[in-house]
């Protein structure tokens, strides 16, 4: 049986092309935006698959240039994280729950000999593991210094009452943790319920077998649960601490 998928093409582009105009119609019709919106999303997401495609067709030959892929995504999400936080310059510290997140997981796989010492191998686990665990560090910090603004008197009445100024902030920061690790938690817990990830889907389109499919989503799912929560316990630990903090 062919398990090849939306091969390269004259009836991929017509498709792609069908289906950004309709939701170029759409945004017009129903005035939810620009127009155009759509279209430059798509043309952008093209240009950068093509892009990464071809970088990674070469990358991927060899361990070393594999590690220099996913050390500029590691990069790219710093950068993202640190945007989306609103934390100005303060947001370097966002490294660290990053760095820590994949730092732990994906030696452990490798060490372990579950994923490979292959480019092939290294890059699709880190990288899912690295977008998951930018996306809790995001939120983490975002909630975490949206509460503290809130509820800055509960944070000098807990001052008032002789707490430290690291107590203080924790106090009102760590019920943030769990709305930045919810995503994360009901993906796994909804797993093959009501969805099928990424993992498990191309696994099953590359001809691999469903038990295949489901070890290597079970693997990204355990390994993003440990990423983002240690990088969520961190990004809340500096929020208290004041190491992160929002842009005056």
């Amino acid at each position: 049986m062919n398990s090849s998928l939306a091969e390269p093409g004259l009836p991929l582009v017509v498709l792609c092309l069908v289906m950004v105009a309709l939701a170029a119609i759409i945004y017009r019709v129903s005035s939810i935006g620009r127009m155009i919106t759509a279209p430059a999303a798509a043309l952008r997401g093209f240009v950068q698959l093509a892009a990464i495609s071809l970088v990674l067709a070469a990358a991927l030959a060899h361990l070393w240039s594999s590690l220099l892929v996913l050390l500029v995504m590691f990069g790219a999400a710093a950068f993202t994280s640190i945007r989306r936080s609103e934390s100005g310059r303060s947001g370097i510290w966002l490294i660290v729950p990053l760095a820590v997140g994949i730092g732990l997981v994906v030696p452990l796989c490798l060490l372990t000999g579950v994923v490979p010492a292959h480019g092939i191998a290294i890059v699709p686990v880190g990288g899912i593991i690295l977008g998951g665990t930018m996306t809790a560090t995001s939120l983490s910090a975002r909630r975490a210094l949206a509460a503290l603004s809130d509820r800055h008197g509960e944070v000098e009445a807990a001052l008032s009452l002789g707490m430290t100024e690291r107590d203080s902030r924790l106090e009102v920061v760590r019920p943030t943790a769990n709305d930045a690790l919810l995503p994360g938690l009901d993906q796994t817990r909804t797993v093959g319920l009501v969805t099928l990830p990424g993992a498990f889907v191309g696994v099953l389109l590359a001809s691999g077998s469903a038990l295949q499919a489901g070890a290597v989503q079970i693997l990204v799912l355990t390994g993003l649960l440990l990423a983002q929560t240690v990088a969520v316990a961190l990004t809340v630990e500096l929020v208290a601490r004041g190491s992160v903090h929002r842009r005056p």
